[in-house]
């Protein structure tokens, strides 16, 4: 981890090894395609021997009120970040451009502002990035993962189609 000033502006450069992040998605049972740039890296995981959908849910609909309960990342439909994280998720597709149900791309950023704070107020280093990584990843296979407003994001599991105009 480096600290950098520019001006006025201070960012945390995270140093993420690519091994350790392949070791992360291997054991939580998805298999991933990485691409590293200098701001972030970028993964396409598919779930291995995964009979349903990923349980990433609409947390709007009623019918998921005991998803919701139990989970603990709640993903901003508008853009797809994972609200306190450096995470941001986004759909996969298939080849007929429909989402994929055992697929997402998540993105983690590099780059973050010096003040930047996890849940709790704990400070970002790699261990805890690495950590936050594999209990996302578990929460999209066990636990549930909740989509938030927007339609950027489309939810994978639960009730997925829209039901009557929205209010």
């Amino acid at each position: 981890m480096q600290v950098l000033q520019a001006g006025q502006h201070k960012l945390i450069l995270l140093e993420l090894d690519l091994d350790l992040v392949n070791s992360v998605v291997k054991q939580a049972g998805f298999d991933g395609k990485l691409e590293d740039s200098a701001r972030s890296l970028q993964l396409d995981l598919t779930a291995l021997d995964r009979q349903g959908p990923l349980l990433l849910f609409d947390a709007a609909d009623p019918a998921n009120l005991g998803w919701f309960s139990r989970c603990q990342f709640y993903v901003d439909g508008r853009n797809g970040n994972v609200m306190q994280t450096p995470l941001a998720v986004a759909n996969a597709r298939d080849r007929g451009g429909k989402n994929a149900p055992n697929s997402v791309r998540v993105r983690i950023a590099k780059e973050l502002p010096a003040g930047f704070r996890m849940p709790g107020r704990q400070p970002v280093t790699e261990q805890v990035v690495y950590a936050l990584f594999f209990n996302f990843l578990n929460a999209l296979t066990k636990t549930g993962v909740a989509v938030c407003g927007g339609t950027v994001v489309q939810p994978l599991a639960g009730r997925t189609e829209g039901i009557g105009p929205r209010n």
